[in-house]
C-alpha cells in the first residue's frame, strides 16, 4: 500500500504601504513523518476468499427472457402530499385596574389637599415653565399642520362600489362544536347586539322521548366569534334550553325558554346561573319554542309562546307569574305556537304567531276581548310554521317557512303573495338579510343553505351551499349583514362570511324590490276580487233559477191525484143514481 505525500502550507500576507505583496512559505513532509504510525501496513498480493462459478442449467429452468420489455416513464416531477395543521391560539380575557400614580412617596394621591399643594409647587418651578413652553411649540406646529390638511377628508363621497358583477359566494370562518360527548341539536342562535362579537347558542334534544335525554347535558354556551376553541360562558339551567335571545337594549341580559316550559333570564355579569326563573305552575305546559324581547318603555319585558296554545307576557324583574296571557283560538280549536314574530316597525302592539297546524295568526295585544286579540288567520302550509319574520325594509310583508315551501305574505291578504316551488327536503328555518331588502336565507333538512336574492332571481336560489350532512335547524345573520351563523342537528354552529354582493345593498335595489312585491300584491288582490265576484254571481244564479224538480210533481203523485179524482167522480155518480131510484 503506497501512501501519498501531503504538503503542509502556511500563508502569510503582509501589507506594505506602497504596494501589496503576498509571501508564501511552503514546508513539505512525508506522510510517515507525522500523524499515526503506518509501520504496520505492508503491500501484499490479492487473496481469493470464495468463488462462484456460473450454472447454465438454471438459466433455462428458473428464468425466462422478457421479450418485449415495457418500461413506463412519466416525464413529470415526483410530488408528495403533506398535511399541516396550524397551531391554534387560545384567547383569554384579561382586565386591569389602573390607579393614579406618578406622585412622590410622601404624597398621598387620595388626599386632594396634598395633591393641590404639590401642583402649585411644581407650577411655580422655572424648569417646569421652560419645559411647558418647549412642548407648546411642538404642539402648536402639529395643530397648524392638522388645520392645513384634513386627514379625515372623504375624497369619494356619494360613490358606491358596484358589486353586481361579483359572483355570489360564502366561506366558512369557524365552527363551534358542542363540547359535550352527547351531541345535541342547535335549537336557536342569537348574536350579541353590540356588533355581533359574541354568539349565544342553545342546545336541546328536540326528539320526543329521546333515549339520550337522561344522560345529555343541559348546558348552553356563549362563544366569542374570535375564539371557537373554548366557550366564553356556560349557561346553566334546570331543563334544556329550546330558545335563547339577547336583549337589544341591555347586552348583558339574555332570556330563554326551557323544554319543561320555564322562562329564565341571565345577567352575564353575574355568571352562569340564571338570575330568576318562572314558577312551574305559572309557566307553559309544553316546551317554549320562541321568545322575543318587546320594545317598550323598559328593557325588561318579553313574550313567549309554546305548543300548549298560549302566548305569555313577562317582566323579568318579577317572574313569579306572567303579566298577561292569550289563548290561541281559531274558532273552537286551540292552536299550538311554534314561532313568534314581533318588531316595532310592524306596530308596538301587533305580533304574529306561527302554529303547528300550519296557520299564521295576526294578533293585537290591546284587543278588548280574546276574539279581538286574535285577528286575521292566514292558511297555507301543510306543516308547522317553523319560521316567521317581517321584512326589515317593508314591514307590511312577512315571510313564513313550513313544510317544503317558503311563502311571502301581505298583511292585507289572506293568501300568499309569492310561493316557492316544493323543495326536495323539508325546510327548517329562515331569516331576512338586515342590509339587503330582497335577500333571505333558508335551511333544509338535508344540510343545505339556500340564499335567495329577489333582486336578480325569483324562481330559484342564487346560491346553494352544502354546509353539513345533517339538517340545519337554525340560521341567524349579524346586524352588519356580512356574517351568518347556522346550526345543525349534530351540534355544530358554522360561522360564515358572505361576499359583498350578498351583504351590501345595490343601487336602486330597495325601489326594485318594493315594485316587485307591490306588483305581486296587486295581482293577488285582483285574483281575490275576481274570485269573490264569481262566487256572488254563482249565488245569484242559483237563487234566480229554481230547480224544475222542486215545482213539478212526480209521476207517482200525478197517478195518486188522478185516482183520487176518479174516485170522487164515481162516488158522486153513485149518489145521483140512488136519488133517482128513490124518486
Amino acid at each position: 500500500l503506497v501512501w501519498p505525500r501531503f504538503a503542509l502550507a502556511r500563508r502569510a500576507r503582509d501589507d506594505v504601504s506602497s504596494y501589496a505583496m503576498e509571501i508564501v512559505y511552503v514546508y513539505q513532509k512525508a506522510r510517515r513523518e507525522f500523524g499515526r504510525s503506518t509501520a504496520h501496513l505492508a503491500d501484499r498480493p490479492p487473496e481469493l476468499l470464495d468463488e462462484f462459478t456460473p450454472d447454465p442449467s438454471l438459466k433455462d429452468t428458473q428464468y425466462e427472457v422478457r421479450n418485449p420489455t415495457h418500461l413506463d416513464i412519466q416525464a413529470i416531477p415526483e410530488m408528495s402530499e403533506h398535511d399541516v395543521n396550524t397551531e391554534s391560539f387560545t384567547y383569554n380575557s384579561v382586565g386591569m385596574l389602573h390607579n393614579e400614580g406618578g406622585w412622590p412617596k410622601d404624597i398621598d394621591w387620595t388626599e386632594k389637599d396634598q395633591t393641590a399643594r404639590f401642583r402649585k409647587k411644581v407650577e411655580k418651578d422655572e424648569e417646569y415653565i421652560r419645559e411647558v413652553k418647549a412642548l407648546a411649540d411642538v404642539v402648536e406646529h402639529h395643530i397648524k399642520q392638522n388645520n392645513a390638511i384634513d386627514i379625515y377628508e372623504e375624497y369619494f363621497t356619494g360613490e358606491h362600489a358596484d358589486h353586481s358583477s361579483e359572483a355570489p359566494s360564502a366561506k366558512t370562518l369557524s365552527v363551534f362544536k358542542d363540547p359535550n360527548s352527547i351531541k345535541r341539536t342547535v335549537s336557536s342562535i342569537s348574536f350579541h347586539p353590540d356588533g355581533g362579537r359574541k354568539i349565544a347558542v342553545s342546545f336541546c334534544l328536540l326528539q320526543f322521548q329521546d333515549e339520550r335525554s337522561d344522560t345529555a347535558s343541559n348546558h348552553s354556551y356563549i362563544w366569542s366569534v374570535d375564539n371557537p376553541n373554548q366557550p366564553e360562558l356556560e349557561i346553566n339551567v334546570q331543563s334544556k334550553l329550546v330558545c335563547l335571545e339577547y336583549n337589544s337594549k341591555d347586552a348583558f341580559l339574555l332570556a330563554g325558554g326551557s323544554y319543561n316550559g320555564l322562562i329564565s333570564y341571565w345577567d352575564t355579569r353575574r355568571g352562569s346561573e340564571p338570575v330568576e326563573s318562572s314558577l312551574i305552575e305559572k309557566s307553559h305546559r309544553d316546551p317554549v319554542y320562541s321568545i322575543v324581547w318587546l320594545q317598550g318603555k323598559t328593557a325588561y319585558e318579553c313574550a313567549s309562546t309554546s305548543t300548549d296554545g298560549q302566548v305569555l307576557w313577562w317582566d323579568i324583574r318579577k317572574l313569579g307569574e306572567p303579566t298577561e296571557s292569550l289563548e290561541l283560538l281559531s274558532g273552537d280549536q286551540v292552536m299550538g305556537g311554534v314561532s313568534l314574530e314581533y318588531s316595532a316597525a310592524g306596530g308596538p302592539t301587533k305580533f304574529m304567531v306561527g302554529t303547528e297546524q300550519g296557520t299564521i295568526l295576526m294578533c293585537n295585544r290591546k284587543g278588548k276581548s280574546p276574539q279581538d286579540k286574535v285577528g286575521t288567520v292566514y292558511s297555507g302550509h301543510h306543516g308547522p310554521t317553523y319560521a316567521l319574520q317581517r321584512n326589515p325594509f317593508f314591514p307590511k310583508y312577512f315571510m313564513s317557512i313550513g313544510d317544503w315551501r317558503h311563502m311571502i305574505w301581505s298583511e292585507e291578504l289572506r293568501t300568499p303573495v309569492m310561493t316557492s316551488s316544493y323543495h326536495s327536503a323539508y325546510l327548517l328555518s329562515a331569516c331576512w338579510s338586515p342590509t339587503r331588502p330582497g335577500v333571505f336565507f333558508s335551511t333544509k333538512m338535508d344540510g343545505t343553505l339556500d340564499i335567495w336574492d329577489y333582486f336578480y332571481k325569483v324562481n330559484e336560489p342564487t346560491l346553494t351551499l352544502q354546509v353539513d350532512d345533517d339538517g340545519l335547524q337554525a340560521v341567524r345573520v349579524q346586524e352588519q349583514g356580512s356574517i351568518l351563523a347556522t346550526g345543525s342537528v349534530d351540534g355544530s354552529v358554522y360561522l360564515m362570511e358572505l361576499c359583498n354582493s350578498l351583504a351590501q345593498a345595490q343601487p336602486q335595489e330597495k325601489l326594485s324590490v318594493q315594485q316587485l312585491l307591490d306588483r305581486e300584491f296587486k295581482k293577488e288582490k285582483n285574483l281575490e276580487q275576481r274570485t269573490k265576484e264569481l262566487a256572488k254571481k254563482a249565488a245569484k244564479e242559483s237563487d234566480s233559477t229554481k230547480d224544475i224538480t222542486a215545482v213539478q210533481p212526480s209521476e207517482e203523485a200525478l197517478k195518486a191525484v188522478e185516482q183520487d179524482f176518479y174516485d170522487t167522480i164515481a162516488e158522486y155518480e153513485q149518489k145521483e143514481l140512488e136519488t133517482q131510484r128513490k124518486d
